[in-house]
């Protein structure tokens, strides 16, 4: 421990040092050509050293352009302007290729879509003598419907531009600018927030002149005739003088990463042991690829932000992005292991799940009349329907067939201890879901009760014996009472 301490403050004191003596030169301002944009921080030169740029924000010089060199697919642009005060860049192909569409995918970049242009789908239909694997051969950029290639946005009707000729469908791209066709791509960045920063005449970029990701702003110097900012010695005594809280806060953040990946590998040991009856596992990467980088929320809870996505065969569903910040993998474990093992008309499907580094998230099957409070509370729906007593009778018994399923038709007891209207999803044909598992607890059926230490539910719906063990025992009585308690609310 006290090597460890003794290294950090070598290497503190080295980087102070270096950031006010010559390394800062490192990091200047610099034009790829006299009529280039500026670049510096977030944006850096491939040469330059990692400091001096954000993650993901590498540019490069090729004959005098200025290159975006960090997309995916190898993807060349060429960028036209950086306004560092509203945070955007102005990217354009050197080629106009359309063939590009099907490359403009930045889930892996920093850079997002403005919200300003209005965005298309655009298809990609071919004669039967041109290749559907994405080759495209020798036909370049010229992609018309005379060499048996063209694309189509939604916006445009098939029948003219496709006329009776024989086309197949070979490719898609959702959600691009309209006019992406023929003006430069507009793009913006939300992380790092620098804006303000340019708004003052301040320089941005990293906390304590490392490449952590915590940015700051910082008074632009004064340039002298040698070209260092600052004295030497500056350096060293700002270093020294910041060294005791660097120290406290490397403890703090060593401290809380133990504890962080120790909930970590109990989540994945639990993952492991599950593997037998555990559904489909996604990357972070897929999640947001299925959100649509999360376009579309549907709700949010204590627990995380729920939103819409859509599944490679088209099928709907909703994603819940759990919070990093709350319990110790306990909320995750409890709906997998609950709801990974439930098959059940009256119980919400899980789908799959994340379980990618610290983000966790959930996929279920996506129910479009959302929840039963929505339904017996109008005047809090936009959208009012009207339920006669049948049809509340008929949710009123599907949810009391899914209390049943969980407590005597699992090979384990589910108590789910959360029965409210709002955990009660409708399908387009008003059939009630069981929902929102992560209070749940598992036990055997001949275990009539379970031991709690502490409240689990929400006031209104929570038994007594779960308040308090002065009234008795926890059990799947509980479950009855709190289903007892939205009858009232749908009476």
């Amino acid at each position: 421990m006290a090597l460890f301490l003794i290294l950090h403050l070598f290497l503190i004191a080295m980087v102070s040092f270096a950031m006010f003596g010559e390394g800062a030169n490192d990091c200047k301002e610099s034009r790829c050509n006299s009529d280039g944009p500026s670049i510096r921080f977030p944006f850096r030169l491939q040469h330059q050293p990692q400091h001096c740029g954000y993650p993901g924000f590498e540019l490069s010089c090729t004959n005098n352009k200025t290159i975006l060199s960090t997309l995916p697919n190898s993807l060349i642009l060429i960028v036209e302007d950086i306004d560092y005060a509203s945070q955007e860049i102005t990217l354009y192909c050197p080629t106009s290729c359309i063939v590009n569409l099907l490359y403009f995918n930045f889930s892996a970049s920093p850079f997002l879509f403005n919200d300003e242009p209005l965005l298309c789908n655009f298809s990609f239909f071919s004669r039967s003598s041109i290749s559907s694997n994405g080759d495209f051969g020798s036909h370049g950029c010229s992609i018309t419907p005379e060499i048996g290639l063209i694309a189509l946005s939604n916006l445009e009707p098939l029948e003219y531009y496709l006329g009776s000729s024989h086309y197949k469908k070979i490719a898609e791209i959702s959600s691009v600018p309209c006019d992406l066709r023929y003006y430069p791509l507009r793009m913006s960045w939300l992380n790092p927030k620098c804006g303000d920063s340019e708004g003052l005449g301040m320089d941005c970029g990293f906390k304590n002149y490392s490449n952590q990701l915590g940015t700051k702003c910082f008074d632009r110097p004064s340039t002298t005739k040698g070209g260092f900012t600052e004295p030497l010695i500056a350096g060293g005594v700002l270093g020294f003088l910041l060294l005791g809280i660097i120290m406290l806060a490397l403890h703090e953040f060593y401290s809380s990463s133990k504890i962080e990946r120790e909930n970590q590998a109990r989540v994945e040991k639990f993952l492991e042991d599950y593997r037998a009856l555990r559904p489909t596992r996604y990357t972070y990467a897929e999640i947001k690829k299925i959100t649509n980088m999360f376009h579309e929320r549907l709700g949010e809870g204590a627990y995380g932000v729920v939103y819409k996505g859509t599944l490679s065969n088209e099928i709907h569903v909703a994603v819940k992005v759990l919070n990093d910040s709350i319990g110790n993998g306990e909320e995750f474990i409890n709906e997998v292991a609950a709801m990974g093992k439930i098959h059940h008309f009256n119980v919400v499907r899980l789908v799959g799940y994340c379980a990618d580094g610290f983000r966790n998230a959930l996929v279920y099957e996506y129910l479009p009349n959302q929840s039963l409070d929505k339904l017996i509370f109008p005047a809090r729906s936009k959208d009012h329907i009207n339920l006669n007593w049948k049809k509340l009778h008929d949710i009123a018994m599907g949810i009391a067939k899914g209390l049943e399923y969980l407590h005597q038709g699992c090979d384990q007891q589910i108590l789910h201890f959360d029965i409210k209207p709002q955990n009660i999803l409708l399908d387009h044909n008003l059939n009630p879901k069981i929902s929102d598992f992560g209070l749940a607890k598992l036990c055997s059926k001949e275990k009539s009760v379970v031991t709690m230490t502490e409240a689990r539910g929400t006031m209104g719906y929570i038994a007594p014996e779960v308040l308090s063990s002065n009234f008795g025992k926890a059990s799947h009585k509980s479950d009855v009472y709190s289903f007892g308690m939205l009858l009232l609310e749908m009476v």
